[in-house]
């Protein structure tokens, strides 16, 4: 029996990564009968038939999970986002950090396109905002160098919104990723008629997913009551609260309400907490 990674599945073969070499895999019946299926980034347990090939026989717990890409033990998502065209987006933002946060996987903000803009004032209001995450500024011409110490030992997903291009990030920190550019940019910019797959990538000593990044955004895993500690920022207010099971909404003295009136608390991550919530509350009506 041994040990390792799924880092690729294709047409219900799963590509198992173990002391350096990759061996094919088909799971076992088993799990048909757990409705559990292995995904890419798995550690699992397989036992190998010959040289190259194997049956999974047993899945590791999972850290985390996710759907929409079907990854498994996400340690980090990049949250791509740019300074202008389109324009920097706090709501859309903050929708993806509690969908990370929900999930428990720690965002990192990266922010595109600063050539484009020399509003300067913006870029500090986006660094003083969301202070409590690693937060990265980068363009087409100038490459951040720190970016490449965050793969390291880590397995990221791309996300951002349609303009902003996970692409043109992965171009960005190639050079010394060392990594082939056009097997990259290929992979992660498929053709319609190529079969869609998800492998994990493997770069400056980490592996990133090569899969479109989250393409929704479902807060049906979200309960109401649990939404205020996506939201991390708030918890030192949430102290000064008169209620220990203050949802910051409605309640009488909040310290949360306190603190964005005074200007400890950005109101746009207040607005966007209020704005998520009233998605949960209504989607709950609704069913």
């Amino acid at each position: 029996m041994k040990k390792g990674q799924i880092v690729k599945a294709l047409s219900g073969f799963y590509y198992v990564k173990s002391d350096g070499l990759i061996y094919q895999a088909r799971a076992r019946g088993l799990f048909r009968k757990t409705s559990e299926s292995p995904l890419v980034g798995d550690i699992v347990e397989f036992q190998i038939e010959n040289e190259t090939e194997g049956y999974i026989t047993a899945i590791d717990d999972r850290k985390n999970a996710l759907v929409r890409p079907p990854v498994a033990n996400i340690d980090q998502v990049l949250l791509t986002t740019s300074l202008v065209s389109p324009d920097f987006n706090y709501y859309l933002l903050d929708r993806f950090i509690a969908y990370a946060e929900a999930h428990d996987i720690e965002p990192v903000i990266i922010v595109t396109k600063m050539d484009l803009s020399e509003d300067e004032s913006l870029r500090a209001k986006i660094e003083d905002i969301y202070d409590m995450y690693p937060v990265f500024f980068t363009d087409k011409e100038q490459v951040n160098h720190e970016l490449l110490d965050i793969f390291k030992d880590k397995l990221s997903v791309l996300s951002g919104q349609s303009g902003v291009g996970k692409s043109t990030l992965i171009n960005t920190i190639l050079p010394e990723a060392k990594l082939n550019t056009d097997e990259i940019s290929n992979k992660l910019n498929r053709g319609k008629h190529t079969t869609r797959h998800v492998e994990l990538i493997e770069i400056a000593g980490g592996y990133i997913a090569d899969t479109p990044g989250f393409s929704t955004i479902d807060f049906s895993v979200i309960d109401k009551y649990n939404l205020k500690f996506c939201f991390i920022d708030f918890d030192e207010h949430s102290e000064n609260c008169k209620f220990r099971e203050c949802l910051h909404i409605n309640e009488p003295k909040c310290g949360v309400k306190k603190a964005v009136g005074e200007g400890a608390l950005a109101s746009s991550r207040y607005e966007s907490y209020k704005q998520i919530f009233e998605e949960i509350e209504s989607r709950k009506e609704r069913y």
